[in-house]
């Protein structure tokens, strides 16, 4: 978002809290700074209807109506009473997932702003816990691709990639009109309208190579109502139907959500004092599933087949040598 813009939004919210009245468009166009710049009528009116709907979006509650039954034309005002945030009151173990999300996000742009959350928690007098140092922390990696294509979406903008399809190294210029972003087994996707193809097509973001371009005019993408993007990127995956393996797992009680998703609890057992499900798991890539269970640390453990279990331990043991000579480091 230009500064520019920013600015037009942050005044259009200030003008619409600071009065008890509906104020009409024009009225607004008047005391708002950035309106008047506008060429045409036309282009004001479609220039405040953008903002309104990127404030909507951004939960800010707009309402719509009139100051009395001799008006003509709506107005609008944002009330107090919906957009001022109550009282926050975590629980612990709420703030200590709090403080756990923001060492989450492996990307710099998402980091910064779970920062940014954060302080403004502090801020509301919430006490976040981020003393507790697990052994193995969960790490969400983000592709490059991910923000240019986030602010596509949000735009409404079609966009042009170069992308490489799995298994070959030629790699093909596309363009699409993206719908919207979502992770799937432990991948992002983008789903939209293939214009090369005229079709719906979804693409993972880790085969998007060089720069992410934007193309056309902004909000001219429209997302289809109809669409669910989660079905249709699971949907389209290849190997939906030809797993390679079974994978029978233990997974401690209340733990390994994401895990229990995909799987099928098969009986009960305990694991070094612990209760826990065995857990069956169809598995397609051997490798993602390892990288996935050994972020779970303890809380999961492969029962079989032998070849998973040693290659989650292998990873165990990479990340524990890693935290022992980090630990090392400090101590000199």
């Amino acid at each position: 978002m230009s500064t520019t813009r920013a600015e037009r939004l942050v005044n259009l919210v200030l003008a619409l809290l600071s009065t008890r009245q509906y104020l009409t468009a024009e009225r607004i166009r008047g005391i708002v700074g950035g309106y008047a710049d506008a060429a045409s009528d036309d282009a004001f009116f479609r220039m405040f209807e953008r903002d309104k709907g990127e404030l909507r979006e951004l939960g800010i509650p707009i309402e719509t109506g009139r100051n009395s039954a001799f008006d003509s034309v709506d107005g609008y005002r944002i009330a107090r009473r919906d957009y001022e945030l109550g009282e926050i009151d975590l629980a612990p173990d709420e703030a200590a997932a709090v403080g756990l999300a923001v060492r989450l996000w492996d990307s710099p742009e998402l980091t910064g702003q779970a920062h940014g959350a954060l302080v403004k928690l502090r801020a509301a007098g919430v006490e976040i816990d981020e003393s507790a140092r697990a052994p193995i922390q969960p790490r969400v990696r983000t592709e490059a691709a991910l923000t240019p294509l986030l602010a596509a979406v949000r735009e409404g903008t079609a966009v042009r990639f170069e992308y490489r399809r799995a298994g070959a190294a030629e790699r093909r210029v596309r363009t699409l009109e993206p719908w919207g972003v979502v992770s799937w087994r432990g991948r992002w996707y983008v789903v939209g309208h293939d214009r090369d193809r005229e079709a719906t097509r979804c693409f993972r973001l880790s085969r998007v190579t060089g720069t992410v371009t934007p193309i056309g005019t902004p909000g001219v993408v429209q997302r289809p109502a109809d669409v669910n993007l989660l079905e249709f990127v699971a949907g389209s995956e290849p190997h939906e139907h030809t797993p390679v393996a079974t994978a029978r797992l233990w997974a401690a009680d209340g733990a390994a959500a994401g895990i229990r998703r995909g799987a099928r609890v098969v009986g009960r057992r305990e694991v070094d004092g612990v209760a826990g499900d065995e857990l069956e798991l169809d598995v397609y890539y051997p490798d993602g599933l390892a990288r996935w269970i050994a972020g779970y640390g303890p809380d999961v453990l492969v029962i079989e087949p032998d070849v998973l279990a040693k290659a989650v331990h292998e990873r165990l043991a990479v990340l524990a040598e890693g935290a022992g000579a980090a630990v090392e480091g400090s101590q000199r």
